[in-house]
């Protein structure tokens, strides 16, 4: 998600496709894989806590809010933005962006899981690109359910073998491994909030690195959400992003507007 925001807000710079797309499939379902009888460890306690990991998802309709977005690349720390947004569920996400300083709209995308569009109301044009152009910029891989579950805040890249577990007084701690990251997972040990989400590329060739941290939980509407958020990716370069969510709202009534205006020229 955050990447989404500073690839608008940097007036949509990309680099090059990335060679993998990932399957349709929702990768946050948890296959429950085979218990190995003379496995080094017990997987039964990482199961249980992964299962209702998976059970305690934010199961939505809709979702609004505003988010202060703070963000850093090589060029060093840019300036921070707002970002009102609008999320129906597996159906589209609408974001506005504007200046923290001056408080004016300068860029609005529209996104479903086929189509991203960006008005760019500073140039006065207009950009349309498949969804998959989003792997891009974002460095991993990615579709809208999966962009929807880093926003909302629910698991993902969960591997279907699990390969460590350790919990400690504070923290739960599980090792996973999928068909493109080895994933560890990090929970607080009193509410199993997810904390933490660590990803290392399964594949030596490619060099991509990720971290997303939740921090700040709050109930609302019967959920927990992190109300603070981190997402750190590396690859041939790093770029640090920072949400706070200031207000947001589950399952209310949304309008998405996007009108694009005769005199936007289209790149």
């Amino acid at each position: 998600m955050g990447i989404i925001l500073l690839y608008a807000a940097t007036g949509c710079r990309s680099t090059k496709n990335l060679q993998t797309a990932i399957s349709k499939k929702d990768t946050t379902v948890i296959k429950i894989p085979l218990i190995v009888k003379d496995s080094s460890f017990n997987k039964i306690p990482a199961l249980e806590v992964l299962n209702a990991l998976n059970k305690n998802k934010i199961a939505f309709k809709t979702f609004s809010s505003k988010a202060r977005v703070q963000y850093e690349d090589h060029n060093g720390k840019q300036p921070d933005f707002n970002a009102f947004i609008r999320l129906k569920k597996d159906s589209v996400l609408w974001i506005s962006i504007s200046s923290t300083f001056l408080g004016i709209e300068a860029f609005r995308l529209y996104i479903t899981p086929d189509t991203l569009i960006l008005l760019n109301k500073l140039d006065k044009s207009v950009e349309y690109h498949p969804f998959s152009y989003i792997e891009s910029f974002a460095h991993i891989p990615m579709n809208f359910t999966l962009l929807q579950n880093i926003l909302i805040g629910n698991p993902v890249y969960v591997g279907d073998s699990i390969v460590s577990y350790r919990q400690t007084e504070n923290h739960i701690l599980i090792g996973t491994v999928g068909a493109y990251f080895k994933n560890l997972i990090t929970l607080s040990a009193g509410t199993n909030h997810l904390e933490r989400i660590k990803l290392d590329d399964v594949d030596l060739n490619q060099n991509r690195t990720a971290a997303l941290l939740y921090d700040n939980y709050e109930k609302n509407a019967g959920f927990d959400f992190a109300t603070s958020r981190e997402i750190n990716v590396s690859e041939k370069s790093k770029v640090d992003v920072s949400i706070d969510f200031k207000q947001y709202e589950f399952n209310k009534e949304l309008s998405f507007p996007f009108a694009i205006p005769r005199n936007y020229k289209t790149k």
